[in-house]
């Protein structure tokens, strides 16, 4: 998913749309990010709350997307956020299971 938000932020920045591309750049990178500290965790409570905050990143992300979808003025990718959408899902059933084996 990060790649291809670099992607659409490179067309972004292209049409001089430089502060929601960096915002975007920034959250969209930081759910993979956050996601692979996750395999290093020292508890599965770490690895939720690390899972947890890439789930925060995953909704920042959303709402950058979502003024790209709304303004007239953007390039919108709706597969981008059918990917996002997709991962965000992914996250909340890991995140809900792994909560669940920790009670």
């Amino acid at each position: 998913m990060s790649l291809l938000v670099v992607g659409y932020v490179e067309q972004l920045e292209a049409n001089k749309k430089f502060v929601i591309a960096r915002q975007l750049l920034r959250s969209a990178t930081s759910i993979g990010a956050n996601i692979m500290e996750a395999q290093s965790a020292e508890s599965k409570a770490d690895f939720v709350h690390k899972l947890k905050i890439a789930d925060k990143e995953a909704h920042e992300t959303w709402y950058w997307m979502y003024l790209c979808r709304e303004s007239k003025e953007y390039n919108f990718d709706k597969g981008l956020m059918d990917k996002l959408d997709e991962v965000m899902r992914l996250l909340n059933a890991i995140i809900l299971s792994s909560k669940a084996k920790l009670n």
